[in-house]
Order: structure tokens, then C-alpha cells, then sequence
């Protein structure tokens, strides 16, 4: 049995990190699904979706470390050849990766107490934004 779902986000953009977990798990629900996997999908090349522990400390390190990785303040080719200065959002959405894909059981996303699924949207600005969420397993 398959099972689709969308999420839609408003954001601010220069890697925004918004929790998604309650939106996933809700969607889990809905599905009826009590045994699978759930994948979840950034739409758009500029944003990633990966867990951490979604608290104010950590964020902005996570924030603050994708500036010391990519700058978006250093020069790109792209930027320069689109003359939309976000190469830096292509970049790190391409190292980060556009999803993530946990274990459902029991009709319960699988994951530790610290652990949640959030979005990151590396643009140079804000967005709206989708999200494609699908499960795979038996109810």
C-alpha cells in the first residue's frame, strides 16, 4: 500500500529551519499505514530535508556552520550567471540532500526523543515552499 501527502511552508529563506515532525507524523496517521517506510521530499533544489534536535542553541549553530561551509557571501558562478545570487542555496541543498527516509511501526514514525525531521531553505530569500511526503507498508 502506497500513500501520498503534501506540506506546504512558508519561509525566510538563508537556511530557515522549520520542524516537520508533527506535520509528518500527522500524515502517518491519516494514512492508516502500521508497518513501513515514510519518505519525505524537498520540492526545489535549494532547500534540504535531514533531522537534528530542533532547539534554538543547536539551530543557530547549524545555521552558522552552513555560513562557514558556504558563504553566501562568496562569489559563484551560477550567481554570477543567473544574476540571482543564490549558488550558495544550490550548494549546500546539494550537499545537505533533498530528503530524508525513516521507519514507520506501529503506526509511529520510528526516530529517538531528540530527534526531529526538518526542513532547511538555503534561499536567498523566502519562499512558499512543498513538500512531498509518501509511505510505503501495509495497515
Amino acid at each position: 500500500m502506497t500513500y501520498s501527502g503534501s506540506i506546504h511552508l512558508r519561509t525566510k529563506g538563508y537556511s530557515d529551519i522549520i520542524d516537520l515532525t508533527r506535520n509528518v507524523e500527522s500524515i502517518i496517521a491519516e494514512s492508516g499505514i502500521r508497518e513501513g517506510i515514510v519518505c519525505i521530499s524537498a520540492i526545489g533544489s535549494t532547500a534540504s530535508i535531514t533531522t537534528m534536535e530542533f532547539e534554538p542553541a543547536l539551530v543557530e549553530d547549524m545555521k552558522e556552520k552552513l555560513e562557514q561551509l558556504i558563504s553566501s557571501r562568496e562569489r559563484s558562478r551560477h550567481s554570477e550567471t543567473w544574476g540571482d545570487d543564490n549558488g550558495f542555496s544550490h550548494m549546500r541543498a546539494s550537499l545537505m540532500g533533498p530528503g530524508v527516509t525513516m521507519p514507520v511501526s506501529s503506526g509511529k514514525l520510528v526516530r529517538g526523543t531528540w530527534q526531529q525531521i526538518v526542513y532547511i531553505d538555503h534561499d536567498n530569500r523566502g519562499r512558499d515552499r512543498e513538500l512531498f511526503v509518501q509511505l510505503v507498508g501495509e495497515s
